[in-house]
This record gives structure tokens, C-alpha cells and sequence, in this order.
């Protein structure tokens, strides 16, 4: 794999960052770690001249990203015509507090990939929703009552080909200007991050049932 850095072209005019185009990542290696940190998207698309901007879940195998539905969905049935659609993620990641209000910001990571969305046949979306579910958890797939046909049916899976996306990436301190370092204003970091609570059994889960060591031991 060819990895490319900031500095190297964008893959198309589209995904070109120009806006503190310091901040932007084109190599794989780093979108695909965004990506696979989370479980949220937001995908825009127009439907009769209409925008909407959608949030569900997503999940990448190899150089695609992925994410269901049901099928009498306006949204995945709009998708899966061939309409343009944007799909973004971003990672809030922490406060950042600088002596000058101007230069207060945010660090994040970001990816924004636009396309055209695929169906998927009925083979392959049984693989890509086996995919999810193991993505969420190691063993939950199996741990659970298979879908019914009649589920499989009324369930609609999309892919998006990661041709045209791009990274955007702050981390570190703040940046202020020069003379501002001699003012007596505090700066620095707040981080953000995503941790575990204790688990919750269902209220209706039957006192004999115990919990599977895939749960217990989930991390993630």
C-alpha cells in the first residue's frame, strides 16, 4: 500500500482541503483508523431538490464503508438509485483553550468521502450485516437468534467505494500568536475520550441467564 502525505494531491478536485489545508490527511492509514473508531455517520444527499443530512450507523471492510436500513426506507431506496451522496465522520477529541479568544479550537479527527452508494444483492448483504454486527462486538453474531427471511427481506444494505475521501486531523496545544505568550492567561488541553460504564442487564433478562465472556470482557 502507497501511503501519501498532506503535502501529496488530494484524490480528486473534490476532496481537496483548502480551508487550513495544514490539517489535511490523504493517506489510507489514517482515514481508515478514523473510521474505524467509531460507529456513526452522517450521510447528505438531495431527494426532489430537498437536502437531508441522514445519522446511522456505519462500518468499513476493506476499501469500503457500509451501512443498513430498512428497505422501505426514502433515504436507502434514494441512495440506491445513484443519487450523489457525501458521508462523513468526526472524532471530538478535546477542548483546546488558548490565550487569545480568536485562537480558542477543538482538536478532532474528520473524513469526508463522496460517491455513489451500492446496493448490495442478498448474498453479500447477509456477509455485510454478519461484518456489522461482529464489528460492534467480537461473537455477538453468533451469540444471537439468526434473522428470520422475512427479515433479511425487509433490511437494505448500501456500500460506498472510499475512491474520493479526505482526513482532516487537529491534535496538540493551542496555537497563538507570538505576543500573545506574555499574557497571564492560562492555555492548554481539556481531552476527550469515549470510555466504558458498567453493563446494564436487560430488566427482563432471566436471573439464571449469565453474562457471555464477550460481553464482560469487551473493550474498546
Amino acid at each position: 500500500m502507497t501511503e501519501m502525505t498532506h503535502e501529496e494531491t488530494a484524490p480528486t478536485e473534490r476532496t481537496v482541503i483548502r480551508r487550513y489545508g495544514w490539517l489535511a490527511k490523504y493517506d489510507k492509514e489514517t482515514i481508515y483508523s478514523i473510521l474505524d473508531a467509531g460507529l456513526v455517520c452522517h450521510i447528505a444527499y438531495v431527494i426532489d431538490g430537498q437536502p437531508f443530512v441522514t445519522p446511522t450507523n456505519y462500518w468499513r471492510v476493506n476499501d469500503h464503508v457500509y451501512w443498513h436500513g430498512s428497505a422501505a426506507s426514502r433515504m436507502l431506496k434514494g441512495q440506491a438509485s445513484g443519487i450523489p451522496i457525501c458521508f462523513s465522520v468526526t472524532h471530538f477529541d478535546g477542548v483546546v483553550i488558548a490565550r487569545a479568544a480568536f485562537n480558542h479550537n477543538i482538536n478532532f479527527r474528520s473524513i469526508m468521502a463522496f460517491g455513489n452508494a451500492e446496493l448490495l444483492d442478498a448474498e453479500a448483504k447477509r456477509v455485510a450485516l454478519k461484518a456489522f454486527s461482529d464489528r460492534v462486538m467480537p461473537g455477538l453474531w453468533e451469540h444471537a437468534r439468526q434473522p428470520t427471511e422475512k427479515e433479511w427481506k425487509v433490511t437494505s444494505v448500501l456500500r460506498l467505494p472510499l475512491n474520493e475521501v479526505s482526513a482532516k486531523v487537529r491534535t496538540g496545544p493551542p496555537i497563538d500568536d507570538e505576543e500573545d505568550y506574555a499574557l497571564e492567561s492560562w492555555a492548554g488541553v481539556i481531552p476527550v475520550n469515549s470510555v466504558l460504564g458498567a453493563v446494564e442487564p436487560d430488566p427482563k433478562l432471566r436471573p439464571e441467564i449469565q453474562m457471555p465472556g464477550f460481553v464482560s470482557k469487551f473493550r474498546l
